[in-house]
């Protein structure tokens, strides 16, 4: 059974105006929109901490899914993350998905003390990330993973979160993508790094890995963060009218088998928020309904 479509918006952790992400945010609850997206660059002096604002806004709205997108691993030791984000899972009242990364820009990773890791070293360090944290919300009474990057040895994992916390990669080459397909419950691509013209190969990837899994793609999460505006004129892809934006967005979930799409406004925050959520969302989802079988 194929997983309804999702809407969301990013709000940016800036630290300045105060007072300016929980307005982002309240305003994203609000106008019903099913995801709320904040990026993870613990080195950029101008963000607020991804992880305790992601908190913040979960303790002031009401109905909005909340996704780190996506935590940068070499910064966050995973078995302390599994702890936090099972905590928020159980607090919210599963109000939160783990959004994880391999890492990126290794210079200031390295710089705030973190680990500075090659291609191969980066994936294998996911690949050990995801069982470690797999093991943290297992509810087991005791759980040992070994590991070359992280382990766990006789820890008592708990409480449990509810199923209905999963683990979403931010993956791009052939082996993250593989093992997202193998082993995650979602998909956080974004069109600035993934373009419309490799994401179908990249999901066939992705859903070729999950059937050799033995797990079914049509279950997997898979949410395209999109940095644009809706305008009156066509200046480009995703800066375009609604109408423009209604059909790539029905053709990605029909033709390329993407099911979320989060809005990263280029200006005018407020306004694209509520153009997203009132106009573009509705209208794909009547066509959605209306083309398929009844």
């Amino acid at each position: 059974m194929p997983l309804p479509v999702l809407f969301g918006a990013n709000v940016d952790p800036l630290s300045l105006p105060v007072g300016r992400s929980l307005h982002q945010a309240t305003l994203i609850d609000q106008l019903g929109l099913d995801l709320l997206t904040i990026q993870d660059h613990p080195y950029q002096h101008s963000f607020d901490d991804t992880w305790t604002l992601l908190t913040f806004l979960a303790a002031r709205t009401t109905s909005v899914t909340l996704v780190p997108t996506v935590i940068s691993l070499p910064l966050r030791p995973p078995a302390v993350l599994a702890k936090a984000a099972a905590t928020l899972d159980r607090l919210s009242g599963s109000r939160v998905q783990l959004g994880l990364g391999a890492g990126a820009l290794w210079d200031p990773i390295a710089a705030m003390g973190g680990p500075r890791r090659q291609p191969a070293e980066a994936v294998a360090a996911v690949q050990e990330a995801i069982d470690l944290v797999r093991a943290m919300w297992s509810g087991e009474r005791s759980v040992r993973v070994p590991g070359e990057f992280y382990g766990l040895a006789g820890v008592h994992p708990g409480p449990a979160p509810s199923p209905s916390l999963g683990l979403w990669l931010g993956s791009y080459g052939p082996r993250m993508l593989a093992l997202t397909g193998a082993e995650a419950d979602g998909w956080l691509p974004s069109h600035a790094y993934l373009g419309l013209d490799a994401l179908r190969a990249a999901v066939a990837r992705i859903d070729a890995a999950a059937i050799d899994a033995g797990r079914d793609p049509a279950g997997l999460r898979k949410v395209y963060n999109i940095a644009g505006r809706a305008s009156p004129t066509s200046s480009g892809t995703f800066d375009e009218p609604v109408s423009a934006w209604v059909g790539r967005l029905v053709d990605l979930v029909t033709e390329v088998g993407m099911n979320g799409f989060v809005l990263w406004p280029l200006d005018d925050h407020e306004r694209q928020y509520a153009v997203f959520a009132e106009e573009v969302a509705p209208a794909v989802r009547a066509a959605l309904a209306e083309s398929s079988p009844h």
